[in-house]
């Protein structure tokens, strides 16, 4: 399937809002991504997003918006990705990064490792759930860590921390509602350092958003 315009539109104001480059490559990975997306959610049920505009907002523009606070990680853990997200929306822009997807639903796993494969991306995808045994569940430590699924923070911190490398980095996508200061002593008591705040808006729908970077303290 061909998506139609706006998705192009809406995809290049929003990085362009955010200041964040993507070539034509990456943006041709992100469109062939999506029409794999939507494709395969006729016949198996993946998303509730399914208006083009919307997916590049709500999905591609929400996730790509990591690329601002995640440095030079070269190894990504993406835990409850579901169909890949934001995993695979950075794997489209950032070739080199090797990424990891773990979700319970082994539907969007294998998504996942389809979409993988077609699109030649660096990405392996785990029917797992992630409970803080890494080497148990056969996952690797990485550079990043990174839960969209996990909107609670107290919760996210004490799991995530587990899967860090050394050095590594481990970010919690929020709303609005992201407190400095409740953020600071969560993250102390994970042994975490809170680094930066990046606090941003979807420029079509007005939603604000941030991302909290923290390191091993």
């Amino acid at each position: 399937m061909s998506l139609p315009a706006i998705f192009d539109e809406v995809l290049e104001h929003g990085l362009t809002a955010l200041g964040v480059a993507v070539d034509a490559a990456g943006r041709a990975r992100l469109a062939a991504y999506v029409e794999r997306l939507l494709f395969w959610n006729r016949k198996v049920n993946l998303t509730a997003v399914t208006v083009p505009a919307e997916v590049a907002e709500v999905h591609l523009v929400d996730c790509i918006a990591l690329l601002r606070t995640l440095g030079p990680a070269k190894t990504l853990l993406d835990i409850g990705s579901g169909n890949g997200l934001p995993g695979v929306a950075l794997a489209c822009v950032r070739k080199e990064l090797k990424v990891t997807c773990c979700d319970r639903a082994q539907k969007k796993v294998a998504f996942v490792k389809a979409v993988a494969a077609e699109l030649d991306l660096d990405v392996r995808a785990k029917a797992v759930r992630a409970a803080g045994d890494p080497g148990g569940e056969g996952l690797p430590r990485c550079d990043a860590v990174v839960s969209r699924a996990f909107t609670d923070v107290a919760r996210w911190l004490p799991l995530g921390v587990r899967y860090l490398s050394e050095g590594g980095k481990l970010f919690a996508m929020l709303g609005r509602e992201a407190e400095e200061a409740g953020l600071l002593t969560l993250a102390g008591g994970s042994g975490l350092a809170l680094e930066a705040v990046d606090r941003f808006m979807l420029p079509r729908s007005g939603a604000r958003r941030a991302v909290a970077r923290f390191g091993l303290a």
